[in-house]
């Protein structure tokens, strides 16, 4: 059955969303990062996607005390993308008590350093972030267009032991009109063993389960909860059914 993963984006300590990956549409919805967490655990949630969406852009950790406020809520499992671009903020994450990292723009500038952290750390806390625009990856959260194809992307980095990836389709992010299912189903049939977890459009539970009868690991979702297009209790009963 597949996972409900709530995003937390975060720019200056806030929890926020964009459309479409553009910082000039950000919207704040939240002011206590580590509230929201707990109201998600409550809600039966095991797991979060937390964003650094200044981080992304300084292409540094910015955000320490909101994801370490984040990470203190007993019974979550934390992945964190946005800003870790060297050891020092990947070793700075994990003390911060993330459980994961998600490499996005530094697994396309540089993969040497990925490699190296896929060794040290073990695939279990490295994930993938292949967030595309038109089948090409995008980076820097999402101002920039690599020109890398996404199926060459990821057959590189599964083939050197990546074992999850998250994938956003930036063109609908914050949309609110369905995920990229065609995409999502190319990739699952290509690689049946990988966790894949998509993100990106999910507006209501019928596309979360869509998805999961496309045997699609994961689903983060953002927007649609803010807004109240998908409800706790439905997430909450949701999980209780699997």
């Amino acid at each position: 059955m597949i996972k409900i993963i709530p995003a937390i984006d975060i720019i200056d300590g806030k929890c926020v969303r964009l459309t479409r990956g553009d910082y000039q549409t950000k919207k704040i919805y939240e002011t206590d990062p580590m509230s929201v967490a707990q109201r998600y655990v409550d809600a039966g949630i095991k797991r979060l996607h937390v964003v650094d969406l200044d981080g992304a852009k300084a292409r540094q950790l910015i955000n320490d005390e909101a994801i370490k406020a984040i990470c203190s809520v007993k019974g979550l499992d934390v992945d964190l993308g946005g800003g870790i671009q060297s050891d020092r903020d990947i070793s700075k994450a994990f003390s911060l008590g993330v459980k994961q990292i998600t490499a996005g723009s530094i697994a396309a500038w540089e993969p040497a350093r990925v490699i190296k952290w896929l060794s040290e750390y073990g695939p279990g806390k490295i994930i993938l972030g292949a967030d595309f625009k038109h089948g090409k990856i995008a980076t820097s959260g999402w101002q920039q267009s690599t020109g890398f194809d996404l199926m060459t992307y990821l057959d590189d980095y599964i083939s050197r032991g990546i074992k999850t990836v998250i994938s956003t389709d930036i063109s609908k992010d914050g949309m609110l009109e369905g995920s990229a299912e065609k995409v999502y189903s190319a990739i699952k049939e290509r690689y049946p063993n990988l966790e894949l977890i998509a993100s990106g459009g999910v507006s209501c539970m019928d596309d979360i389960m869509k998805l999961n009868e496309l045997n699609i690991d994961g689903v983060i979702v953002g927007k649609a909860i803010y807004e109240d297009r998908i409800g706790l209790n439905e997430i909450r009963e949701f999980i209780e059914s699997c």
